[in-house]
């Protein structure tokens, strides 16, 4: 067997000068407690804190990261077990799933999710050879043995991993059922919701509007009038912000914002309401939509995420038959200067207002996102996000923003993932990518080694908590 590699050095420079600066700073962060600002974690998991069944369906069946090399290769999402939603028949049996799965782990190779599993593999269940075929089914039973332990149980891997706080996030629907029990039992401190009001925003969705009644149902306003429709809004902002959300988050596929008068938007709104509407009209209801959210966060004080930049369910057989969020998400071209201007022409100097803008684009690091964030008081930068979370991307993220925007005006990281288990390996890789990007800085004597040690602090804990508003 191959042993796991993991050498206490990883991710480190190769010069030896540069390798012990970033070693100590990385020593000055890398206990220090966990913030999970933004994420997509079952926050049944923490409400009622049961043990997880098994291997497969904690490791495999909710990282679309797992699904989308597998699949590029040739084996299919049934093969691992993954539910249709049209029904069709899929793996029942997880030890095959999982024995599919470490039969093709080679193909994730220098990939993030090999680091992040070897990481989860060796460092929570102390297993040292690497995953194969051969050692497949010792590894599901050593796993799934483990995890019907109280030591592996939710709450405790909370505890064991350093995580002070995780955000979830919920539709704009949500009942919110599961954080109310955290409130009951004492957890709503730890474990928060983030307001996500795709499903009654995008007008381009099938169920958008059956969800505008919905909507009307659940706040008891009139959503089929423009001035209803904002109330129910801004009454389930305040439900969200009752069980702890700071932030709220809009996935729209581009930055387009709009900033229409009233009677253009009680016209736009009736129209995408009704049965005519082209998708011309859907995009300007989403930018518009987008204006009015930074509206309400001058009211309520609640941070916006902006994570445009993807094209969605690209696949779209594949969309049909297991839905979103399988892997076939496609990065594409964003602009942000011309997309933003309407509505920071609006709010941009709003002292109540906070914006994080994340992107798939790299190509806008420098030429745009950098400069808005040196400039606008409301602009923060979010971290090299999805494709980019990957210590390449880290570096990149790093090197192109930072002088323009420095390092105050981003928020530190987040892993923003549905993979529990794999949140302290992300952060980590994180921290050591911080921490030789700042080692650079120091051996070229641009940074003192006591400045570096105070940014590599707050680019691991503080940042993230001021931003989002969690002090």
């Amino acid at each position: 067997m191959t042993p796991i590699l993991l050498h206490e050095d990883r991710l480190f420079p190769t010069d030896k000068t540069t390798r012990n600066i970033a070693r100590q700073l990385y020593e000055s962060v890398r206990n220090m407690p966990i913030i999970s600002p933004h994420g997509h974690t079952d926050p049944r998991w923490f409400a009622q804190n049961n043990a997880f069944t098994n291997a497969t369906e904690l490791l495999i069946t909710p990282d679309h990261y797992v699904f989308r090399m597998l699949y590029s290769q040739g084996v299919s999402l049934e093969a691992l077990g993954i539910a249709r939603i049209d029904g069709g028949p899929t793996e029942q049996d997880p030890k095959k799933a999982w024995q599919v799965f470490a039969d093709h782990y080679y193909l994730f190779a220098a990939t993030p999710s090999r680091l992040w599993l070897d990481t989860v593999f060796h460092d929570v269940f102390g297993l040292t050879d690497m995953l194969c075929s051969g050692n497949a089914l010792d590894y599901y039973e050593h796993i799934t043995a483990q995890l019907a332990t109280p030591a592996f149980k939710p709450r405790a891997l909370m505890d064991r991993f350093n995580i002070e706080l995780i955000a979830t996030t919920e539709g704009a629907l949500d009942p919110l059922s599961q954080h109310a029990a955290l409130k009951e039992s004492g957890w709503d401190k730890r474990v928060i919701t983030t307001f996500r009001p795709d499903d009654v925003i995008d007008a381009s969705r099938t169920d958008f509007a059956t969800n505008i009644i919905r909507l009307g149902e659940l706040t008891g306003e009139d959503t089929t009038c423009w001035k209803g429709y904002l109330n129910a809004l801004r009454q389930r902002r305040s439900v969200f912000r009752a069980h702890g959300a700071t932030a709220t988050d809009h996935g729209h596929p581009t930055a387009a914002t709009a900033n229409l008068s009233v009677r253009e938007c009680e016209v736009l709104f009736a129209k995408v309401i009704g049965p005519d509407a082209q998708p011309s009209d859907h995009a300007l209801f989403r930018a518009q939509m987008l204006t009015e959210m930074a509206g309400m966060s001058v009211e309520d004080g609640m941070v916006m995420q902006l994570h445009p930049g993807c094209y969605r369910s690209h696949n779209t057989q594949l969309f049909s038959q297991f839905g979103s969020d399988k892997g076939h998400d496609i990065p594409v071209a964003t602009n942000y200067v011309d997309a933003l201007h309407p509505l920071l022409s609006r709010y941009g100097n709003e002292p109540n207002l906070q914006i994080i803008l994340f992107t798939l684009d790299e190509t806008t690091y420098a030429r745009e996102l950098a400069p808005l964030a040196g400039h606008y008081p409301c602009l923060k930068l979010g971290p090299a996000w999805w494709f980019h979370d990957s210590p390449e991307g880290m570096l990149r993220f790093r090197q192109q923003v930072t002088e323009t925007a420095g390092f105050y005006n981003t928020v530190g990281f987040n892993d923003d993932t549905r993979a529990f288990l794999s949140i302290p390996a992300r952060h980590d890789v994180a921290r050591r990518m911080d921490c030789r990007f700042l080692a650079q800085l120091v051996a070229e004597h641009r940074l003192s080694q006591s400045e570096a040690t105070t940014i590599a602090e707050q680019l691991t804990y503080h940042l993230a908590k001021k931003a989002y508003k969690l002090d």
